[in-house]
């Protein structure tokens, strides 16, 4: 019983810090990427539809992304999109493709996006955290019912704070990373 809530914290854990690694992939890096737009939502017919489902979306170079939309009457839509988003990118369309070139990053603008990574690391270090401590919750509520000993109970939470430290890590590299990835020019 203790050995499933355990595996069930790793298991949201894990997923907290699979969240923090798709969110970064979108930050913009000042290389072109299609990480970088393929989960915006576009008004399809009414519907917010991520473009990667109405798209093909490529980086031919390190400065330009290419857009295909699978329907031509989706182009404006696209357009609008991008625009509306927090990306700071102006698409140009020539009919049939969207292309959105990628300036560099100023300093100023790279500094603010290592400050948004630093807040959503912390934000999924929160996040590990939370689910620790619902498990530890569990778990001592397991023990009060008498249905584990208290030695089984340290046991386990020993075992959950290995889990969670070996998380954070996980989550720290992560930002890491991507901070450096932001700062090299």
């Amino acid at each position: 019983m203790v050995q499933e809530q355990i595996s069930d914290a790793k298991i949201r854990m894990h997923k907290a810090v699979e969240a923090l690694n798709a969110e970064l992939s979108s930050v913009r890096t000042g290389r072109a990427s299609p990480g970088l737009v393929e989960h915006l939502k576009v008004d399809y017919y009414g519907t917010p539809t991520p473009l990667m489902q109405l798209s093909t979306i490529s980086a031919p170079d390190a400065k330009l992304i290419v857009i295909t939309p699978y329907d031509k009457g989706a182009l404006g839509a696209i357009e609008k999109a991008i625009l509306k988003s927090d990306l700071g990118l102006t698409p140009s369309n020539d009919g049939t493709v969207v292309r959105l070139n990628i300036p560099p990053l100023t300093d100023e603008r790279r500094k603010e996006m290592a400050k948004h990574v630093r807040k959503r690391v912390e934000e999924a270090r929160v996040a590990v955290r939370n689910v620790r401590r619902d498990a530890h919750d569990h778990m001592r509520k397991t023990e009060h019912e008498h249905e584990i000993s208290q030695d089984a109970l340290h046991r386990a939470e020993g075992d959950l704070q290995k889990i969670t430290d070996e998380q954070i890590k996980e989550v720290d590299k992560i930002g890491e990373d991507k901070e450096q990835e932001l700062l090299a020019h």
